[in-house]
């Protein structure tokens, strides 16, 4: 009855080889429906097809039912795949959704798939959290909107989702994590195979973290073994990515240790490995009790404990959500978070009384009857067969909507030549064509605009390879700042010897507005204690800065420090004071042919009235804000060309006032202050025309110029100098690579609308 209905299904998440939960779901969810719908094979074109999403690129080789792949944090990608799956004969859609599977912001690139899909899309939802950020309930909130149907897989979901997300109660679903159909068995003949024979046996499985309550396991298990000396508790999984990134295996020793110390290592058994379907089943078919000893209660799906559910298994848990629905009814055991002694008891008793034991395995494997994935792919088919005849004009007039704001196709932001120029010491300042000039050395400047630049890049796409070059630009400025007033030096030859004893005032605001950013946007916590540190010393120095661009630099970096220390009365004081000081300025030099706060108009121009902006919206004062847009829009208009192109102010002679305008040497640092100027404008007027204008001078890079020459090479990333009167500036030096990939950094972020990063 469903071919009919629903021709050909695609599904959006990871998918196997990967090893995650979520590859492993869309897999078995795949190869379900094809089998038990429509029983056909995923293979050969069959009736689903997959878009698979990666974290590594390169990394998987892929069964040919997958169609396309998306780079996590390749927002291109996610375009790609959704006129992948618009041109192709798929008629529904289903999302795996979990906000890390995706890149951006809480998972926010998902949208530039959704926003494209002209097929109805069915999103299943694998965490629904109850408290969640006011980011996270944003995406989701906007992700069931688009949505036409939202899956569960637990009735408490259903209703958070209703409660806390608005979604209608009509839209959702309630359809089990789905299982493999077990026989109810008896475990010693699996126990045999696996070395545990003759031994009580017990389970916990699933990737190895802190929130798991192994801690709490052990312990009860300490107070079993003297009575029950041949247990054996095997803790089978890898420790989580997460986890092995920030610390290594040291969480899993740790535990290894407290087994030791309790005197009970000869009972646990750590199996730290990927561990395949068959041999999960055997594991699970071999044990006696299964125990999801979890700390905290909102979890709303656990794959595992639906798989043990569905193998009989006798099952102790804490009561987070799905435990309590998938236990309800004399299906398990719950005990209270972190008791030892309720564990310890409900092990004891279930160790020692089979019939107790045997009881619970029935009513279990009873229950996990209904969750084997034939009934699970039928119900999903027959969803899906609802929505055969929902056309595409609900999607398209969702995009149209405007919730996508700047559709360019983004460029990848490559940084093949950003490493070039990077050595153990830092970015070295100028190049000759694309290759570095070690003649001129380092600069605090440069360090610190490629500070912000890598900081972004992890910000945004969680690109490991920037990691140790966020540390080099760091540990370049902590080395900078060599006086007890906190001032930077700035310049730096090739054999590291210092050309200054004190930077400009300008080199004192990049350094801090690097900082401030990189407190707020950390990739761990020594980068962020270190960079809040310097930040502190630097502030001292604030008082003395005399030129206009420095106090601008430091606002901005003031207003990112402020986001993770705002009760330091210390900056937002210094905040006060030099937005003051710039607003003056400008309020005192003004005229109505003249809206400049000096009589020359010369370098990184946009950072003003951006600064003037930020404060504005920061203080929540209304009259920088107001000075702020006049002077950005007047900026513009004084480099705009008769044909709308973006004519930069050159600075062979700069703008005087009274005086014709240089047009050359057009340099690439001023496109990308006038993009982060107007990203602030948009942000604090909503006045889409700022967006227009972002667009404007972001393509003065790729050829709108007044030269119609592109300054960039797209395959290294690297940005020519300039524009000469007589063609481009060959040489592709630090402060034009940083300007280039800060300003298409900053175009991405704007992609969805929800701007929050460097600008």
């Amino acid at each position: 009855m469903f071919r009919s209905q629903v021709v050909k299904i695609g599904i959006v998440g990871s998918y196997v080889p990967r090893r995650c939960g979520i590859a492993t779901f869309s897999n078995h969810l795949a190869k379900s429906i094809a089998e038990n719908a429509y029983k056909e094979s995923l293979s050969n074109g069959g009736p689903v097809r997959i878009v698979a999403v990666n974290d590594q690129d390169g990394a998987y080789q892929y069964g040919s039912e997958v169609m396309a792949e998306i780079g996590q944090h390749h927002r291109e990608d996610y375009r790609i795949a959704a006129e992948a799956l618009n041109i192709s004969r798929i008629d529904a859609v289903i999302l795996q959704h979990e906000y890390g599977l995706f890149g951006g912001d809480c998972g926010e690139y998902v949208f530039d798939l959704v926003d494209r899909l002209h097929k109805p899309l069915v999103a299943t939802l694998h965490t629904v959290l109850s408290d969640p950020t006011e980011r996270q309930l944003k995406v989701m909130k906007e992700l069931c909107e688009r949505c036409k149907v939202v899956v569960v897989m637990a009735d408490r979901a259903r209703t958070i989702l209703t409660d806390t997300y608005a979604v209608p109660r009509q839209r959702i679903r309630r359809i089990y994590h789905g299982v493999p159909d077990f026989a109810l068995e008896d475990t010693e003949k699996f126990k045999g195979i696996l070395g545990l024979a003759g031994r009580p046996t017990i389970l916990t499985f699933g990737l190895l973290s802190s929130n798991k309550g192994i801690e709490t396991m052990l312990d009860a298990l300490a107070r079993v073994v003297p009575d029950c000396p041949k247990v054996a508790y095997v803790v089978l999984g890898v420790t989580h990515p997460g986890v092995k990134r920030a610390s290594g295996e040291s969480y899993r020793m740790s535990l290894e240790r407290r087994a030791a110390r309790l005197g009970i290592h000869k009972n646990v058994i750590f199996h730290n490995r990927y561990v395949s379907d068959s041999d999960l089943c055997e594991y699970l078919q071999a044990a006696d009790l299964y125990v999801t000893p979890y700390r905290s209660k909102e979890q709303i799906t656990s794959g595992t404990l639906a798989y043990a559910v569905a193998a009989g298994k006798a099952i102790i848990s804490t009561p987070y959500w799905h435990a309590q629905e998938l236990l309800a009814d004399g299906r398990g055991r719950l005990v209270d978070f972190g008791s030892v002694d309720q564990l310890a008891d409900a092990l004891a008793e279930l160790l020692t009384d089979e019939a107790r034991r045997n009881a619970l395995r029935q009513a279990a494997h009873r229950h996990g009857r209904g969750m084997i994935w034939p009934r699970v792919a039928t119900e999903y088919v027959k969803t899906l067969g609802a929505l055969r005849d929902s056309i595409a004009a609900t999607a398209r007039a969702r995009a149209a909507e405007g919730k996508v704001l700047l559709r360019l196709s983004m460029p990848e932001a490559r940084t093949e030549h950003l490493f070039v120029m990077t050595d153990d010491t830092g970015i070295i300042q100028h190049a000759v064509y694309s290759l570095p000039d070690r003649t001129h050395g380092y600069s605090t400047d440069d360090n610190a605009r490629a500070l912000i630049v890598t900081s972004m890049m992890w910000s945004l796409f969680q690109n490991e390879r920037v990691l140790p070059h966020i540390k080099n630009y760091l540990s370049f400025l902590h080395h900078a700042q060599a006086h007890g007033d906190g001032r930077f030096r700035n310049f730096m030859s090739y054999d590291r010897r210092w050309f200054d004893e004190e930077g400009s005032d300008d080199c004192q605001g990049r350094a801090l507005w690097a900082l401030g950013y990189l407190a707020a946007h950390p990739p761990d916590d020594s980068t962020r204690m270190l960079a809040g540190r310097l930040f502190q010393q630097g502030l001292e120095s604030l008082h003395t800065l005399t030129s206009p661009r420095s106090w601008a630099f430091s606002i901005l970096g003031l207003n990112y420090y402020l986001r993770t220390a705002d009760s330091d009365t210390q900056a937002r004081a210094l905040l006060v004071e030099l937005a003051s000081k710039l607003n003056d300025a400008f309020a005192g030099h003004e005229a109505d042919d003249w809206l400049w706060l000096e009589d020359v108009v010369t370098y990184d121009n946009g950072r003003l009235p951006q600064a003037l902006l930020t404060a504005g919206c920061v203080l929540s004062e209304p009259s920088m804000v107001d000075r702020g847009l006049c002077v950005l829009r007047w900026l513009l208009e004084i480099q705009t060309a008769d044909e709308g192109t973006l004519s930069l102010i050159g600075n062979h002679g700069w703008l005087r006032r009274h005086g014709e305008r240089a047009r050359f040497d057009q340099q690439p640092l001023e496109p990308a202050a006038l993009i982060g100027a107007c990203k602030v404008a948009h942000r604090v007027s909503g006045d889409p025309k700022w967006l227009d204008e972002m667009r404007r001078c972001f393509e003065w890079y790729l050829g709108r110029n007044d030269l119609g020459l592109p300054l960039i090479d797209f395959k290294t990333g690297a940005c020519c100098d300039g524009l000469w009167a007589d063609g481009l500036n060959r040489n592709q030096g630090a402060e034009s690579v940083v300007s280039w990939l800060l300003s298409l950094l900053i175009m991405h972020e704007m992609q969805t609308g929800d701007a929050a990063h460097a600008g």
